[in-house]
């Protein structure tokens, strides 16, 4: 499958509202949701991903975004499953709840770390895989995917307890549902010299790819992440393999930076991003 050229289209470009600061968290501009929409749609980006903490209306907000011509292409994210901060059974669905009134394709899943009392990630994806098995049903009745997405090794222990794309496939070929998938973060992967491989095996069952840039001397590993092609992340290559395993959907802008993108006026970092998207990914 040939690269999609994004030199001068943008209708796969996807906001993640983290990249702007959260808006709700005293990060950023502290735009409103149909603020972010209106200046997105200005741009020509393709479409949006919300997280749930920003979601009050889920029917009126998903109406508001496809007025303005644009997608709602995700939701972020669920409780966590596992680990010491593990969110309950309805807490978990409300979130897909929340997805359905969006009319989101997906849900992004971030683990959870590993269980109190449990040392290692085994026993915590054991009991991940009791969770998903019933999430994975909920979520199908609303027509929602659900992703895994594996998170870089240095969120172990409280965040997750998967750590590459293949750990995430393995739990999806356990669960073994075809609402079931990964998605695949440049953040997350970039390091993984076995990521080509893993994806082999990943045909069908890719549904999200998050963009941003790992920084030669990050200085906070959750709110340090680069714009793309400030980094050292080969953002091109990755996309390459993601595209070569069929995937076609959007490409989700999602950069945590507190001391400097969050800081910067919305409408400056929306330009450069639609200028970076274009140019290097």
């Amino acid at each position: 499958m040939a690269m999609r050229d994004f030199s001068q289209d943008t209708n796969a470009l996807s906001l993640n509202t983290a990249t702007l600061g959260h808006n709700v968290d005293g990060h950023g501009a502290g735009w409103t949701c149909e603020q972010v929409i209106d200046a997105c749609a200005e741009r020509g980006y393709g479409g949006i991903v919300f997280w749930q903490r920003e979601v009050t209306d889920p029917v009126a907000l998903g109406l508001r975004t496809r007025a303005a011509g644009l997608r709602v292409d995700g939701l972020c994210r669920t409780p966590y499953l596992t680990g010491r901060d593990a969110g309950s059974d309805d807490a978990i669905k409300h979130a897909i709840d929340t997805a359905a009134g969006l009319g989101a394709p997906v849900v992004t899943i971030v683990t959870g770390g590993t269980d109190p009392g449990h040392k290692g990630v085994m026993e915590s994806q054991k009991r991940l895989c009791d969770r998903l098995a019933w999430a994975v049903d909920y979520a199908a009745t609303h027509d929602i995917n659900l992703a895994l997405e594996p998170l870089n090794p240095m969120f172990g222990g409280n965040r997750t307890c998967l750590f590459t794309t293949a750990d995430a496939l393995a739990i999806c070929d356990a669960i073994n549902h075809h609402r079931l998938g990964v998605a695949i973060d440049v953040y997350h992967v970039w390091w993984d010299t076995t990521l080509a491989a893993s994806l082999a095996s990943a045909k069908g069952r890719i549904f999200g790819f998050h963009l941003c840039d790992w920084l030669e001397n990050t200085t906070d590993m959750l709110l340090d992440r680069g714009m793309m092609g400030d980094g050292v992340a080969d953002v091109k290559g990755i996309r390459r393999l993601v595209e070569n395993m069929g995937y076609s959907g959007p490409c989700e802008v999602e950069i945590f930076s507190s001391r400097h993108w969050w800081t910067r006026p919305p409408d400056e970092v929306l330009d450069i991003v639609k200028t970076r998207f274009c140019q290097v990914c």
